[in-house]
Formats: C-alpha cells, sequence, structure tokens
C-alpha cells in the first residue's frame, strides 16, 4: 500500500467525481444482489473463501479439515498422541514499509529459531510476503529480491489526472500483476497445496467494496484446485493485487463469481480498507464445544504479529494546503485503526490463551523517503529489519498502551 497521500489525492477528486458520474467510466458485469451476497461462490473452486462477519459455519469446517489433515501427516511421520505446539503468523499492510517485515522474517532465519507456522495472514503489503513466508526460508531470497530491488515503475504506471474523472485509478498496478507471476507459478502453487494437504492454513484478506466487508481467502485450497482448474493459478495472483490495491489509487480487482449459475463480479480492493491485520475471527473459539477444536485449543499456541510501520507519533509541521491536511489526516486514521487492530488481536488471544508477540518498526528507524516504493528506503528498512531478526527480536508482549493481562 503506498504513502497515505496518494489516498489523500483520491479523496480531494472524490468530490468531483460525484458531480461527474455521467463521465464514462469502465464497465463491469453486475454486482451481486445484496441479499445474494455471501451465496455467490467462485466457479469450481469450493471452500475458496469465508465471510467473517457473518456465518462461521465454514470456517469452522475448514479448521475441523484442516485439523484432520495435520493429524494425519503427523501420523505418517510416525508420531503419536498430541500434535506439536502451533505457531501463528499476521503481517499487516503497510506499503513499502512491508520491507521491514520481509527483512525481520529473513533475519529470523539466520537467527535459527523461525518456527513452521500453522497459520500465516496477510494483508495488503503483507499479502505480497504472506505466501513466502507461509512455505518458509527457502523462499527468504525472494523476499529479499523483491523488498530491496523493486522501484515505482515495478508497481504501477502513473495515468494521469483525467483518469481520476474518466478510469477507475490514478495508477495501473499492471506491473506489480507482473512481478507477481515472476514467483507466484504453478510449481509455487504446488508448494502450497502440498503444506495445505498436511493441515497448514493460508489466509489473505481483502475488501469486497459492494458489500463494504471483509473476505477471507482461502489461499491453500485455491492452490489445490489449480490442479484442475487452470484459473485457480489466476485468482490466486488476483487476490494478492486486489489485496494491495488502494481503492482509487489502484484499479479494483474484479472478482467473477456465480449465483445459481448466473454470472456476476465482485470489487474488491486493499484488504487495510477494513482492517490492517487479522489472525482468526475472535468469535471462532467460541465454538470449542466441537471435539476437534478442544483438541486445537488445548495445545501452546503462539502468535506472532508483524506490524509493518511505527506506532509512535510521527510529528511534522503540517503545511496549509487542502493535500497536506487530507494525507495527514488518512494517514493519522489508518495508523490509529493499526492500533485499535493490534488491540483487538491482543484482547483475542488473551481469551484464547495465546502467547502474543508484536514487532513494529521502531522510532529509532529514520530513513530518509523520498517516494513511495524508493529503492533506497526500503534497502535500508529491509536491513534494520533484518539485523533486529538475526539477532533475536525482542518481541513486545503486550501493544503500546495496553498493560500485561488486559482483558476485554
Amino acid at each position: 500500500m503506498p504513502r497515505q497521500i496518494s489516498i489523500a489525492v483520491v479523496l480531494l477528486f472524490s468530490g468531483v467525481l460525484l458531480l461527474l458520474q455521467g463521465c464514462a467510466t469502465p464497465g463491469r458485469l453486475s454486482a451481486v444482489p445484496v441479499k445474494e451476497t455471501t451465496r455467490a461462490t467462485i466457479p469450481d473452486i469450493p471452500n475458496a473463501r469465508f465471510w467473517v462477519d457473518s456465518d462461521l459455519e465454514p470456517m469452522i469446517r475448514e479448521t475441523h479439515a484442516a485439523i484432520e489433515r495435520e493429524q494425519a501427516s503427523w501420523g505418517d511421520l510416525g508420531h503419536h498422541g498430541a500434535l506439536p505446539p502451533a505457531y501463528f503468523l499476521a503481517v499487516s499492510g503497510g506499503g513499502d514499509d512491508g520491507a521491514f517485515g520481509a527483512g525481520l522474517l529473513v533475519g529470523w532465519t539466520k537467527a535459527g529459531d523461525r518456527p513452521q507456522f500453522k497459520l500465516v495472514t496477510g494483508v495488503s503489503t503483507g499479502a505480497l510476503i504472506a505466501p513466502f513466508a507461509f512455505l518458509g526460508p527457502e523462499y527468504d531470497d525472494v523476499l529479499r529480491a523483491v523488498y530491496t530491488n523493486v522501484a515505482p515503475k515495478d508497481i504501477a504506471t502513473p495515468r494521469g489526472w483525467l483518469s481520476a474523472l474518466t478510469d477507475d485509478a490514478i495508477a495501473d498496478n499492471q506491473p506489480l500483476l507482473v512481478l507477481i507471476g515472476q514467483y507466484v507459478n504453478e510449481a509455487f502453487l504446488a508448494r502450497i497445496a502440498e503444506e495445505y494437504q498436511k493441515g497448514r492454513l493460508l489466509l489473505i484478506g481483502t475488501t469486497n467494496l459492494d458489500a463494504r466487508r471483509p473476505v477471507v481467502w482461502n489461499m491453500g485450497a485455491i492452490a489445490v484446485a489449480a490442479k484442475d482448474h487452470p484459473k485457480a493459478l489466476e485468482l490466486f495472483r488476483k487476490i494478492m493485487l486486489a489485496s494491495a490495491a488502494i481503492p482509487g489509487a489502484f484499479p479494483p480487482t474484479m472478482i467473477d463469481v456465480e449465483v445459481d449459475g448466473q454470472p456476476y463480479q465482485e470489487m474488491h480492493v486493499d484488504g487495510g480498507a477494513t482492517r490492517q491485520l487479522f489472525l482468526y475471527p475472535a468469535r471462532l473459539s467460541d465454538a470449542a464445544q466441537h471435539d476437534h477444536l478442544r483438541v486445537f485449543a488445548q495445545r501452546p499456541r503462539t502468535a506472532y504479529i508483524i506490524r509493518n510501520a511505527r506506532l509512535d507519533p510521527e510529528w511534522s509541521s503540517v503545511e496549509r494546503s487542502a493535500l497536506t491536511i487530507v494525507g495527514r489526516a488518512i494517514s493519522s486514521l489508518i495508523q490509529t485503526q493499526g492500533v485499535g487492530d493490534l488491540d483487538r488481536l491482543y484482547l483475542v488471544a488473551q481469551k484464547d490463551g495465546l502467547d502474543f508477540n508484536l514487532a513494529y518498526i521502531g522510532a529509532d528507524f529514520n530513513a530518509e523517503h523520498q517516494e513511495d516504493f524508493d529503492t533506497a528506503y526500503m534497502r535500508a528498512l529491509f536491513d534494520y529489519g533484518y539485523r533486529l531478526g538475526s539477532k533475536g527480536y525482542p518481541w513486545q508482549k503486550t501493544p503500546p498502551g495496553l498493560t500485561a493481562g488486559a482483558t476485554p
């Protein structure tokens, strides 16, 4: 996700757009009718996603199935009895600040105690990191390459300001899709599917803009479907792209769906439009009356949260101009939303007995940032995260402003 001035520009133009709705804009298939929102399915790819703000039964079933797959895999390795401790990883949004999370993970490998994660989730830039973090250290070179070598031209191509009136974004993120395609191919999905079959889960969040609701995508199930359905690879890439697509700055990603055989399209944008990071719905643990979930809840569980942002207030003398004021306000709003998401995750961890661990960009990092996806800045931030990770990151046990043992 680019720096928040991009959002400020979009917001400034939004009033003009409302006055010029008669202008020609890109077409689309009909949106899913509101009453059919949660009934829309991805053709030929079952179990592809979850509506985590409503019916949790599909996710509960997936959790059951994942535990059964893990138990079978554990037995195939000659083990008996209780499953091993489970490790969770959540990677947040943050645009080019994702270089911090990428560097931290690679440094963590160097430290020698990076675990294999049972669950990995990602939003926005975290959605670009999550699949590689899911597959482990063998993809550290990819994380290093993506977050130290890219430049603005590798992410998007400017369209010009007139596109704010006649198109769906002021920049084209086709270069980012090409970059994703360099690494996310058939062999990559086969590796994701292999780990999914062992009971591990990879989840990516987007925002359904039509419904204004969060959607959690079951990327492992999509990878499994790729064996028989070529469009699954395209969908996997599009979800990664959508999760990092700031509305107005980058085009939305249109997802083809069906309801009772009738085709529709959903408009998906940056997962950060609804939340900066997530692990699982807070209500999921309330389903512990299910035998499988009781077994899952009895094992030691550790959650690692990487917030690709600073959490301390950043002072700045604000110029009296519309763009500067709106940009500063939106940046403050997103930072506050991110802090709120961390507080929510911490309270869920306390309720469910998870060991909570948080990493974020410290106030000691002050490299100059000249533009979105500034290569020099990203290299400095990657190196910063790498140094911290390789020395054994001092994970914070509570979010800033909360005290240990706080309860909902």
